[in-house]
């Protein structure tokens, strides 16, 4: 295995859309052989998002815009985005929330990467949902998706014997 490859030869793809959201996406890593980073190469058509806003407590990501513009929904925060801008998505709270849309004419592409620890916790605010995960992308072991205010007490269910 070659421990590199061109983006602009990659074949492999997977398209996804459900309503405002679109996106090709080029995995990346296995064929390089990464085991402790994620890379990918995401496509986004004009008027489309990839995912909704989100953001990491133990994982982090980066994206480097190859080309088209959009707009980066960070925290509380709207940036415009260009062709080699690179944004930092740490690990943490809805402070750094984070969703790329395609606010332009043309598709929105751009390098996808992040850390790879197999187990996360993701929270999506304009839903109040919270994603529980854990194993291998790909293989997970765990994932659970609920409301916030879906919380239950500690004991709840424990103490009928």
């Amino acid at each position: 295995m070659k421990p590199l490859i061109n983006l602009n030869e990659l074949s492999e793809s997977f398209h996804d859309e459900r309503g405002k959201y679109a996106d090709t996406y080029y995995p990346i890593s296995e064929k390089i052989g990464a085991k402790r980073l994620g890379y990918s190469l995401s496509e986004v058509p004009p008027g489309k998002r990839v995912c909704p806003f989100h953001n990491h407590r133990i994982n982090e990501e980066m994206f480097l815009i190859l080309a088209g513009t959009g707009t980066l929904r960070f925290g509380a925060e709207e940036y415009q985005v260009k062709p080699m801008d690179i944004i930092a998505c740490p690990p943490g709270g809805r402070d750094v929330a984070h969703q790329l849309i395609n606010t332009g004419t043309d598709t929105l592409r751009y390098l996808c990467l992040s850390t790879n620890d197999p187990f996360d916790i993701c929270e999506y605010p304009d839903s109040d949902k919270i994603l529980a995960m854990t194993g291998e992308q790909g293989n997970r072991t765990l994932r659970h998706i609920s409301r916030a205010g879906d919380a239950v007490d500690y004991y709840d269910g424990e103490m009928d014997d």
